[in-house]
C-alpha cells in the first residue's frame, strides 16, 4: 500500500488547510446503517488517523449527539493530529424522526456550543449547515458562522448541498472552504452546475456517497433497524436488477485492473479533479483498509473514460434521496 508520507495533500479550496485526499466519515459509526460495534468504531478511527487521515467528519444530528461523543473520545489524545468537520441543522425527534432544519442564527451558535462539549474540543475546524434552511437566508447563517471565527470557536466555514445562488451569496459573506456532496459514477448531477462555481470560486469538493451508501460495493440494504437504506430507491427490488447491471460492470472493470469495485469507484472521484476530496464512510478496520487502497490506484484519461461509457452518467435506477428530500434538496434546484 502507498505511504501517506508520499500522498499528496489536498487544499481545501483557496483558504483553507491542506488534507489528506480521503477523509473519514462517521455517520455510519451511530445506527445510519444498522447497530454498529463501538469498539470497532474507535479502532477504525484510529486506524485512520494512523494511515494519514487528517479530516474527521460528522454531524451533531447523527445518534442525536452519539457521534459527536463517540469521536470526541477517539481523539481524546489525537486532537492535533486531525481536522473536524460537524454539519448542523438537522432537528430529529426521540424517536428518531426527522423534523426539519433550524439555520438561525441563535440556533447555529446553540447547536456549536453543544458540538464542542460533547465533542470535548475548544474549537471546530470546519463548521457546515446540514442542509439549507429554506426559513433563513443563508447570509445569516454563515453570517452566525463567522461570528464564530471571531471569536475563535470556528476555523473555517464549509457548506453542504447547496446549489449555485447559495453557494455564491454564501460566499459573499466568507470565504467557503469546501462543499460537501454526494459524488459518485452514478451520482454526477454536481457535474452540470455546481462545480464549475466552486472552480470559480476557489471552493473544493469533499464528496460524499462516492460508493452510493455501498451500492457500487455490492452491498444492499441489510433491513436491520435505523438501516436508512430501506428508505433510498437505489435500493428498491424493481430497482435492483438495473442497478446490479452497473456494479457487475465496475465489477468487472476493476477485476481487469485486480483491484475491487470500491477501490476503482474512489479512484475515480479522486482522478475527476486534483482538488476532490473523498469521504469514505468506513464503519470497520477492513473496510477502511480497502478504500485507502484506493491510493495506489492510477487512471488515465482513457481508462476514465472508458469507466464512464460502462456505467454513464444517469444510467442508475432510481434517485439518491427518496421524492421528498429530492424536492427539497438546494443543490437538486
Amino acid at each position: 500500500m502507498t505511504t501517506a508520507s508520499a500522498i499528496q495533500q489536498r487544499k481545501l479550496g483557496r483558504t483553507g488547510p491542506s488534507v489528506f485526499p480521503i477523509a473519514l466519515g462517521c455517520m455510519g459509526m451511530s445506527g445510519m446503517y444498522g447497530p454498529a460495534e463501538e469498539p470497532e468504531s474507535l479502532a477504525t478511527i484510529h486506524a485512520a488517523i494512523d494511515a494519514g487521515v487528517t479530516l474527521i467528519d460528522t454531524g451533531d444530528f447523527y445518534g442525536m449527539g452519539h457521534n459527536e461523543m463517540l469521536v470526541g473520545q477517539a481523539l481524546r489524545f489525537f486532537r492535533e493530529k486531525v481536522l473536524i468537520s460537524v454539519k448542523f441543522g438537522a432537528q430529529r425527534g426521540p424517536d428518531g424522526a426527522w423534523l426539519g432544519y433550524d439555520a438561525r442564527p441563535a440556533a447555529v451558535k446553540t447547536a456549536l456550543a453543544y458540538s464542542l462539549k460533547r465533542l470535548g474540543v475548544d474549537s471546530i475546524d470546519i463548521y457546515r449547515p446540514a442542509r439549507l434552511d429554506p426559513n433563513v437566508p443563508i447570509e445569516e447563517t454563515i453570517g452566525a458562522i463567522a461570528d464564530m471565527i471571531k471569536a475563535g470557536y470556528v476555523r473555517h466555514i464549509g457548506l453542504s448541498e447547496v446549489g449555485p445562488e447559495t453557494i455564491r451569496r454564501a460566499a459573499k459573506v466568507h470565504p467557503i472552504v469546501d462543499l460537501q456532496i454526494e459524488y459518485s459514477l452514478i451520482s454526477r448531477g454536481p457535474e452540470d452546475r455546481i462545480f464549475a462555481v466552486l472552480e470559480e470560486l476557489g471552493i473544493a469538493v469533499t464528496a460524499y456517497g462516492v460508493l452510493s451508501r455501498g451500492l457500487l460495493s455490492g452491498s444492499s440494504n441489510s433491513g436491520r433497524p435505523g438501516d436508512i437504506r430501506s428508505r433510498f430507491p437505489r435500493f428498491a427490488p424493481e430497482n435492483q436488477e438495473q442497478n446490479q447491471k452497473l456494479v457487475a460492470r465496475l465489477a468487472e472493470m476493476a477485476a481487469g485492473k485486480g483491484i475491487t469495485p470500491s477501490q476503482l469507484a474512489i479512484a475515480w472521484v479522486l482522478a475527476k479533479r486534483p482538488g476532490h476530496i473523498a469521504l469514505i464512510g468506513a464503519r470497520t478496520r477492513a473496510q477502511l483498509s480497502e478504500s485507502l487502497g484506493a491510493l495506489g490506484v492510477t487512471l488515465t484519461p482513457q481508462e476514465i473514460e472508458e469507466i464512464e461509457l460502462a456505467v454513464p452518467a444517469g444510467s442508475v435506477a432510481g434517485t439518491r434521496y427518496d421524492a421528498h428530500q429530492m424536492q427539497v434538496l438546494d443543490s437538486e434546484k
